[in-house]
């Protein structure tokens, strides 16, 4: 038989073996492949579950690490069932679907007609080898009356700095789902040592080749970090709502802006990012890329308990500020035309909260709403790549949510490496008797590396700002318990992350009453 130009004889033993079949006259499709080595290196994962379904994902990667991943330019058939039991002897929905090398052989499937508000098991086939099964929970139907949820938040996970202990420990929390604010791969190339706040120190382990530019490059970062095994039982164990921060493209880049970098190079960098993150992540095709641009805010409801916006805080931002600088603040924090989420986004959100009649309204994004001093002595200073220093459109926000008495909002954040708990008001400094939402920001997985109770900067923090509520710098996750009565916070962390099987505890509980806002510990 004559392969098709595009695929190798050697390729295609080299891949599946001896069993390979190509079908169809220039398809290039593959019948019941024989893999010469375990295509489902990278694990499995579900996400944006709704009442009947969810999207569940796979890749085919024999070689994950080598360029073409060890599979041929053709598209291959993948087998999918989902069941109500975790041996699947009872399947309720099966399919195929076509891993196809454009999309690095990548398989996302939408499934639908489920029943609302049960757990699910999922799991691939191709040939003869099979995936590990996965777990994922549908919504409540909408509307309905829910007592309680329980779902995590988890994000910055530099493989470099740290093992990923946390996603361990996650995977055994029961989970309804759980929220990922970015920085899932950093864009860095492989360093022995990292330098931060603490000092220098040995990483306990390394990226894999240089700074990621080309889809090759972010193809292989992903794949590095998708091997390790205690990320992928977090995945299988819950549906994952994902967006992006920076690292994902480059640090703190913003709309098509990335320092000393052309915006028509700097886009072709992004349009790679962006294939690569929806390669590698259980998204709808509603967020398949357009060149460099990604639909990655989205709203979701969980029943008549929690009302979810899922913001994107990157793609449609004005530059920072200042250049950017650390504690610091100019006449551009001022910037009437500034944007942090973008006029469309923006109207957007504000159309959901004035329709939403859920209880607890949540803002899911990736920097920080509290406008906290972080320059000691006098002079303020800010972080200018959070919301306050783009002082305009975060007025607008805070303005809209007291003006509409919008109330039970809770913003949950990440990117800061710190844990915190605060309370938002439309003047922080000279604060109404209530404040209009509250704010939790989850620390890092593993970035910063091993973490400290509180960092002297931390503790400056409490004490100039009264609207801080709580600090941590330890690595861990979060896990938010809510009824209709209150939402409890539950801050995770570990002692170390240097090494494997580090302890966790639980730092601290946080809540916000009902109809109060206030942040008070439980």
């Amino acid at each position: 038989m004559r392969l098709p130009d595009s695929v190798s004889r050697r390729g295609l033993m080299l891949a599946l073996g001896a069993g390979g079949v190509v079908l169809g006259s220039g398809r290039q499709a593959l019948a019941d492949p024989v893999f010469a080595e375990y295509p489902f290196q990278l694990g499995v994962a579900s996400g944006d579950p709704t009442p009947d379904g969810f999207v569940i994902w796979t890749r085919l990667a024999p070689r994950p690490l080598e360029p073409g991943h060890g599979m041929p330019s053709a598209p291959v058939p993948v087998r999918w069932e989902v069941g109500t039991d975790p041996s699947l002897s009872n399947v309720v929905r099966r399919g195929e679907a076509l891993a196809r090398p454009e999309l690095g052989h990548a398989v996302h499937v939408e499934i639908e007609g489920l029943e609302p508000g049960r757990d699910y098991f999922y799991r691939f086939i191709a040939g003869a080898e099979r995936t590990a099964t996965g777990r994922a929970k549908t919504a409540p139907a909408a509307g309905t009356a829910v007592a309680r949820s329980r779902f995590g938040v988890v994000g910055c996970q530099a493989y470099e700095q740290g093992f990923y202990t946390a996603h361990r420990r996650i995977a055994g929390e029961d989970l309804d789902f759980v929220y990922c604010y970015g920085d899932y791969i950093y864009e860095g190339r492989g360093s022995r040592t990292y330098t931060g706040s603490g000092g220098t120190m040995e990483n306990p382990r390394q990226h894999i080749g240089g700074e990621t530019y080309s889809l090759d490059d972010y193809r292989r970062r992903y794949a590095q970090y998708k091997m390790d095994a205690d990320l992928q039982a977090s995945h299988a164990a819950a549906a994952w709502f994902v967006t992006w921060d920076d690292h994902e493209v480059a640090n703190n880049w913003v709309s098509a802006i990335d320092d000393g970098v052309p915006p028509e190079v700097f886009l072709l960098r992004r349009q790679a990012a962006a294939q690569a993150f929806y390669e590698h992540m259980p998204l709808r095709r509603s967020a398949f890329p357009r060149g460099a641009e990604m639909q990655l805010y989205r709203h979701a409801a969980w029943g008549d308990l929690l009302d979810l916006n899922f913001l994107d805080t990157r793609s449609h931002r004005s530059d920072q500020p200042c250049g950017d600088q650390w504690a610091t603040t100019c006449e551009g924090v001022n910037d009437a035309a500034a944007q942090v989420l973008g006029e469309a986004q923006e109207q957007w959100l504000y159309r959901n909260l004035d329709r939403c009649r859920a209880h607890w309204k949540v803002l899911a994004q990736q920097i920080m709403v509290m406008d906290l001093e972080r320059r000691e002595g006098p002079e303020p200073g800010f972080n200018l790549d959070t919301w306050a220093g783009y002082r305009i459109p975060r007025q607008r926000l805070l303005d809209r949510l007291h003006q509409r008495r919008i109330g039970n909002v809770i913003v949950l954040t990440g990117d800061e490496h710190q844990n915190y708990a605060g309370e938002l008001y439309r003047d922080s400094r000279n604060p109404e008797e209530l404040p209009v939402a509250a704010e939790f920001v989850t620390t890092s997985i593993s970035s910063s590396g091993d973490g400290v109770d509180q960092q002297p900067r931390g503790r400056q923090y409490l004490a100039d700002n009264p609207f801080l509520k709580f600090n941590n710098a330890q690595r861990g996750y979060v896990v938010c318990d809510v009824t209709p009565e209150a939402w409890r916070t539950e801050f995770k962390v570990l002692d170390k992350v240097s090494e494997r099987n580090g302890t966790l505890t639980t730092r601290a509980v946080y809540a916000v009453e009902s109809n109060d806002g206030r942040v008070v510990p439980a």
